[in-house]
């Protein structure tokens, strides 16, 4: 800790390392075995978990870049085992917004200059790729690949197992295990070989592109595409999934491009 400021009241685990010139405020809380790299600034009312490792300049528990912020006492908790490389900025929560505070789940991993606005909520094991930038209250599923250079707009979600093309600009919710792409972002297929990584079998697989045929290519609108789908399609946890989270979708799911197939 030698030429770095930690503030006294602050909660420091077992066998923490912090790098020369960092800042550690009051409000925080790291645990076990994480390592915090030079020039990293940790703010007030920061949550860390275990075996994490923040990189050099790094700023984590920023106020949020919101004009609805008030000065309100906000959060940012973040996962074990989770790795924010460098000069990447997490601002906090809002009280305007409902939730008050920014989520990074077990496991994920923030490449370079990765921004997530206040509000947003990160699954586990999600990897968002350098300059990725989240707009305020994006949600993004467990699982979830976000490209580098891309920008999501506020309130989207991104569903679980989907994977983002670099430069990617989103302005409609992605469905769970979709691949998109291009420029506006469209639907490209499933995400298939990231499904077999995980483990799933062809026959889930198969489950999950019976029913975005349905949705994408059966020539019906989303609604009327859900229901057919729900009418016609055996049961099965991956319809479920994708059409419980279609009929939550707020901002609409992308749409299809029939020129591409499935990326495998």
């Amino acid at each position: 800790m030698e030429n770095a400021f930690v503030h006294p009241n602050a909660k420091i685990g077992k066998n923490v390392t912090i790098s020369p010139f960092c800042t550690i405020a009051e409000h925080v809380e790291i645990g076990d075995n994480c390592w915090i790299g030079p020039y990293a600034c940790i703010n007030d009312y920061v949550k860390i978990g275990n075996n994490c490792r923040i990189y050099n300049g790094a700023v984590i528990g920023a106020i949020p870049q919101d004009l609805k912020f008030n000065g309100e006492e906000s959060y940012v908790e973040i996962g074990n085992n989770v790795m924010i490389r460098e000069y990447c900025t997490v601002s906090r929560g809002t009280a305007a917004s409902g939730k008050n505070k920014t989520v990074i789940g077990d496991n994920s991993f923030l490449m370079a200059y990765v921004h997530v606005a206040h509000d947003c909520c990160i699954g586990r094991n999600v990897i968002l790729v350098s300059y990725t930038g989240l707009a305020g209250e994006t949600d993004v599923d467990d699982w979830a690949i976000i490209g580098g250079s891309s920008a999501v707009h506020q309130f989207t979600r991104i569903g679980c197992h989907a994977m983002l093309s670099g430069a990617s600009f989103v302005g409609k919710d992605v469905p769970p295990f979709a691949i998109v792409g291009k420029r506006p972002v469209v639907f490209r297929g499933v995400n298939i070989v990231g499904l077999r990584r995980r483990g799933f079998s062809m026959e889930q697989i198969e489950r999950i592109r019976d029913v975005y045929r349905v949705i994408y290519q059966s020539g019906l609108n989303v609604t009327d595409a859900c229901k057919k789908a729900e009418a016609e399609l055996p049961e099965s946890d991956e319809k479920k999934l994708i059409l419980d989270f279609i009929a939550a979708s707020k901002r609409g799911i992308v749409r299809y491009n029939a020129k591409n197939d499935d990326e495998e």
